[in-house]
């Protein structure tokens, strides 16, 4: 498998351009400094902090010292917008026991995170960053108590069955209940408000519910078969919250446009080759959307629990059990990348935040800054790179670099902390606190598995 090994920007771009990919590099960062406007809300850069999932909330959903610390640290690193991790709408909706969930219970405690937030941002910066939070049904990989899994999902799949403990078609969600679903999602967004929030976003990436619901081609019902039933869910969650939080709170939605998966279980791919993308859904997707009151998005692909995660994000050292991919990592983000160009041309003056960006390490300020000056993105996304160095986007915009010292090195740690169900954060860069834990969740699930 290809290793980072870049010294230079030389070498990196001679490497594109023997594997004659479509992926830009320029000296020119000042595209980096550009503010965005989200529907009224104005981003003072265009760095956005993407959704990474701590799995360390306390048991009632509320964030812990571990999740305060995490969003300060956010902030302070200057990006302009952070987009908060997933936030389940439901309990049995959880994808780990400690997974985040706002309730009327707990709403003082977020308010006090948001409010944190916001100072750590403007305190070390001079502005305050624009918070998102994701809203979230976990499907498939529900595990809302304990290590067994729960699986919720909306049609059976012989492919991902028997991976995630899905035996019986008792186990696909009703009409009924996707439709009880739908005031939950809402009551999360006024609670999202109430809290501080500047916006939420309906998640349907991943292969999560929404996600493998826009797959659903065997489901019979009014959310399964045609294309307008299967968006028929998340079409009417953004319809629904638009109507109840009004236009001055930002809607997004982060959504696979390609699941590298059959039909007829997958999104976004070709009916006869799995890997050929076909953006004929995705791009009526996002025109739906938008006509649905979307004024934010982001894409992904790819599910990063099955064989092909590098499709969500290329890395260098595969998790536990993963097969190391046969194809560059190079043309794995050059991959996203068009994805994110694809949804941008259709969004127009909707802001698209890309992704991909994490294993180019120190060259993301100009790969990324290529882009948002070709109009391919509003938004670089940064994912796992701000667990390891979240004061990257402060350090490019003061000094014009990243210290290649405190970059990610996609070594998949962070993966397999959540994995081996823990939590989870980068065991490299922030090893005082999670190397320990890295250890200590391997040795449990080893005890656990007797693997």
């Amino acid at each position: 498998m290809n290793r980072f090994s870049f010294k230079n920007s030389d070498a990196l771009r001679e490497q594109i351009q023997e594997l004659h990919l479509d992926i830009e590099y320029t000296e020119d960062l000042s595209p980096l400094h550009r503010t965005v406007k989200i529907g009224n809300k104005l981003c003072q850069n265009s760095f956005a902090i993407l959704p990474m999932e701590g799995c360390d909330s306390n048991s009632d959903g509320s964030p812990s010292s571990l999740v305060y610390r995490r969003y300060r640290r956010f902030a302070q690193g200057g990006a302009g917008l952070i987009w908060a991790e997933a936030n389940a709408v439901v309990t049995e909706g959880k994808a780990n026991p400690n997974q985040m969930q706002l309730t009327q219970e707990n709403l003082a405690s977020f308010k006090d995170l948001v409010t944190e937030t916001r100072k750590a941002g403007r305190d070390a910066n001079g502005y305050e960053p624009v918070i998102i939070l994701q809203l979230t049904h976990s499907g498939r990989y529900c595990r809302p108590t304990g290590h067994k899994p729960s699986p919720m999902v909306p049609q059976r799949d012989p492919i991902l069955d028997g991976r995630t403990g899905v035996v019986s078609d008792d186990q696909i969600v009703s009409d009924a209940y996707l439709d009880s679903l739908i005031p939950y999602y809402v009551h999360s967004a006024l609670l999202a408000k109430e809290a501080g929030f500047d916006g939420v976003d309906i998640k349907a990436c991943h292969r999560y519910l929404i996600s493998e619901l826009l797959a659903s081609h065997t489901r019979a019902g009014k959310y399964g078969g045609s294309f307008e039933n299967r968006t028929r869910f998340l079409l009417t969650v953004i319809e629904e919250v638009r109507k109840a939080l009004g236009k001055d709170f930002i809607v997004a939605s982060r959504f696979n446009v390609f699941d590298a998966h059959p039909y007829p279980y997958g999104f976004g791919c070709d009916h006869e080759d799995m890997w050929k993308f076909d953006s004929s859904e995705s791009e009526r997707l996002v025109t739906a959307m938008i006509e649905k009151g979307v004024d934010l998005l982001s894409n992904s692909a790819g599910n990063p629990y099955y064989l092909y995660p590098q499709v969500t994000r290329p890395f260098d050292i595969s998790s536990l059990g993963i097969p190391e991919p046969e194809e560059h990592q190079l043309v794995s983000i050059e991959r996203l990348f068009h994805f994110s160009e694809t949804v941008q041309k259709i969004a127009g003056d909707i802001p698209v935040v890309g992704n991909g960006y994490s294993w180019l390490r120190q060259f993301i300020p100009n790969i990324g800054a290529a882009n948002l000056r070709k109009g391919s993105v509003k938004f670089i996304g940064l994912g796992r790179c701000a667990f390891a160095y979240p004061d990257a986007p402060r350090d490019v915009l003061l000094t014009g670099k990243m210290d290649s010292d405190k970059v990610c090195i996609s070594c998949s740690k962070c993966t397999q902390i959540m994995r081996d169900h823990g939590t989870t954060g980068c065991v490299i860069r922030d090893s005082e606190i999670y190397a320990p834990l890295a250890k200590q969740f391997t040795q449990e699930r080893i005890a656990r598995e007797g693997k």
